[in-house]
């Protein structure tokens, strides 16, 4: 049984493309709850990929031929990172930003838990600036699509 979805997207949905699900659920899109803000500047928020019963597990966005090595965060996180290039912040040489996901039920089986991630992002402050709340969530949600895409593509 999936996960509910934490409720409708701040930004208006993003279709999936790629890889069919195996069991057909539905067209698969990201979404977004509305992202709280630190008083540093963080931005908090949930991401994840559902269809119409509820969030989709990480192994339907692996590639047919199999999930790559390690964790969907471990995949997912520099190509997400790359698709906001240029929007995320930086400190020291690094990106501000953290991804988690809910625990697998294995972690034997790190593929098996829901697509459902935890963000922490601080934005560059120039763009923060200059571009709207709005405007800043939909570069997110495309971005983590794209990202989503890209995970499933083989290697």
């Amino acid at each position: 049984m999936a996960l509910p979805v934490p409720g409708p997207s701040f930004v208006k949905d993003e279709l999936i493309h790629g890889r069919q699900p195996t069991d057909l659920r539905g067209h698969l899109r990201a979404g977004m709850t509305s992202p709280s803000v630190t008083d540093e500047g963080w931005w908090l928020a949930h991401l994840w990929v559902a269809d119409d019963q509820g969030i989709a597990d990480a192994i339907e966005l692996a590639p047919q031929s199999g999930p790559p090595p390690g964790s969907p965060i471990g995949a997912l996180g520099p190509r997400l990172a790359g698709a906001l290039s240029g929007l995320i912040g930086e400190e020291d040489g690094r990106q501000l930003i953290r991804l988690r996901m809910p625990p697998a039920a294995d972690e034997s089986r790190p593929w098996e838990r829901p697509m459902l991630v935890m963000l922490a992002i601080r934005w560059d402050p120039v763009r923060a600036s200059v571009m709207s709340r709005d405007e800043l969530a939909h570069e997110l949600i495309v971005g983590f699509a794209a990202a989503v895409e890209a995970v499933g593509r083989p290697g």
